[in-house]
């Protein structure tokens, strides 16, 4: 897979999701663990840098009048409840593991599942000539999920990097690695990747 036809999307490497004062941090805590995730995605983008892989960081923040406006119900209500991802909030701040560069675009406007919805995500893949999407974050189930449909609906070649994402239990992680990605493309672990990245 060539670097410079590829595009590594870090979805939701947030403080709420992945630091223990984080107020989805608990829900996350066992897979984080089982998975090694943090500590495979700082090796994922440490790796994609060095290779010249283009890298994007893709937060979410919770938006109260998006959420009225369009009468947005489940799991995007509910993180009003834990009060999480809130705009200028220590929680809605990307990890310091994998802080993004100056060179790296960051997204906004996230408010929904897919990192494509909302944001200039396709632009920007489309003006460095991206390929390949290469997609690690939260939650594999939903947004990584979400995310992985959307670029194999535009015509991306899609991975998922399964070490370097996470569900709410180790079921749900399963499923996903076992019916959805092959669908939309596959997935692999953050070294069977690297090693395919010249």
């Amino acid at each position: 897979m060539k670097a410079r036809e590829t595009a590594v999307v870090l979805i939701e490497f947030q403080n709420d999701f992945c630091k223990e004062d984080g107020k989805l941090y608990p829900m996350l805590k066992e897979e984080l663990a089982r998975q090694n995730t943090l500590a495979n995605a700082a090796k994922l983008l440490e790796a994609a840098r060095g290779k010249g892989a283009l890298v994007v960081h893709c937060p979410f923040v919770y938006d109260p009048q998006w959420v009225d406006a369009c009468g947005v119900c489940g799991i995007i209500a509910g993180a009003a409840e834990n009060g999480a991802f809130l705009e200028g909030r220590r929680g809605a701040e990307i990890i310091d593991e994998l802080k993004p560069r100056d060179n790296e675009p960051v997204l906004e406007g996230k408010r929904a599942l897919s990192a494509f919805s909302h944001t200039r995500l396709d632009e920007i893949l489309k003006s460095e000539s991206i390929r390949n999407v290469v997609l690690a974050g939260f939650l594999s189930n939903v947004c990584v999920e979400s995310t992985a449909r959307s670029a194999y609906d535009l015509g991306y070649r899609v991975f998922v990097i399964r070490d370097a994402t996470a569900a709410t239990s180790q079921a749900n992680q399963e499923y996903v690695e076992r019916e959805i990605y092959p669908l939309l493309g596959g997935s692999m672990t953050a070294e069977e990747f690297l090693g395919t990245l010249e």
